[in-house]
């Protein structure tokens, strides 16, 4: 199963609107397993990670007012995403593990990019 990302907007009478996927980008966050095993895991939160911790437990609404902190998390995650990788890799290799953090793409963006 995969852990997907979903940009939405609140309306005013609170409910939702789930916004689409930009072109050339995907919403994939990885296997539902990487909610422990990297975005709750010990490296992450060692790097002072706040957001993606909490998919450990649960999942994670980033609010309006919290955007631009989130985006900050995501480019300090992107700055160690090679030690990330080697400490969050379990049976398969390091270069396939942090090809799966990066989508495939080579750099690690929020929302990922589409391999290819």
């Amino acid at each position: 199963m995969s852990l997907s990302v979903d940009v939405f907007l609140r309306e005013p009478d609170g409910q939702w609107r789930i916004l689409d996927v930009p072109e050339g980008r995907d919403d994939s966050a990885g296997f539902e397993s990487w909610r422990r095993t990297v975005w709750g895991s010990e490296p992450v939160r060692a790097l002072g990670a706040r957001f993606l911790p909490v998919l450990a437990d649960d999942d994670l609404e980033v609010e309006a007012e919290d955007v631009a902190e989130f985006l900050r998390e995501v480019a300090l995650l992107r700055d160690h995403l090679d030690a990330i990788a080697e400490n969050t890799q379990r049976p398969r290799g390091l270069a396939e593990h942090r090809e799966g953090l990066c989508g495939g793409c080579g750099t690690w963006r929020w929302p990922p990019c589409t391999p290819g």
